[in-house]
């Protein structure tokens, strides 16, 4: 048996690619904790940041304050509407799709398509979506249609990167986020509703703590990143 590939070492982002930037969260929340603070870079570089939620939270709905479906979808919008606006991203764009469940060829082929329209729409230069390695099921769909979107465009394309939420993916790049936690702190207080069951900032702290590992020159907090190429 042939031993097992290792893994390459990330390279840093010193430098993101400019122009409109469009960031696909399959929920309300994962805007912040996939690569929030990256994209807050491009912001502060003075590209506008676009973010597409793909599904309606109503999953979410486990906390002391527990709510009729609808009144917390929309409280889940309101969330997202004030952690963007923190973070500099324009008005984000409620896809509403039903979460939890794997669609049938028909009902995906008709997502792809619905992207790659929204995609040619926006133009942009660069697109963020979750990892396709995902467990979580919402995240792998959404992943696997902005890549199959992206694929229909006429070139050039944008540059798809892929970023981790719930599994750890295999990096390619990571970007220092660092200077900005305190940022990533604050957008993800506006995601209340989620706070009442989950340390979310626990969490992503420690994946984005052991990111920044391999920022060259050390580092504080990291964002990583896949490359589709």
């Amino acid at each position: 048996m042939s031993p097992a590939p290792r893994s390459p070492l990330p390279v840093t982002r010193s430098q993101l690619e400019r122009g409109p930037v469009v960031l696909f969260a399959p929920h309300p929340d994962d805007e912040v904790l996939g690569c929030g603070l990256t994209c807050h870079r491009h912001h502060l570089a003075g590209d506008p940041v676009h973010v597409v939620i793909a599904y309606d939270g109503a999953l979410g709905n486990r906390g002391s304050e527990a709510q009729a479906r609808a009144a917390f979808v929309a409280r889940r919008e309101d969330e997202a509407r004030a952690a963007c606006a923190l973070l500099g991203f324009e008005v984000p764009l409620f896809l509403r799709a039903p979460e939890g469940h794997e669609p049938g060829p028909a009902e995906f082929e008709a997502a792809v398509a619905g992207l790659a329209d929204l995609l040619r729409r926006l133009r942009p230069a660069t697109v963020y979506a979750p990892w396709e390695g995902e467990h979580q099921l919402d995240h792998h769909v959404l992943a696997r249609a902005v890549r199959a979107a992206r694929e229909r465009l006429d070139a050039p394309r944008p540059t798809l990167w892929q970023y981790e939420i719930w599994s750890a993916l295999v990096p390619t790049h990571v970007v220092d986020v660092g200077d900005l936690w305190h940022l990533k702190e604050q957008a993800l207080a506006r995601h209340a509703s989620q706070l009442e069951h989950t340390d979310l900032l626990h969490h992503i702290g420690g994946l984005n703590a052991h990111r920044a590992l391999y920022v060259e020159g050390g580092a504080r907090r990291a964002e990583a990143f896949a490359r589709v190429d």
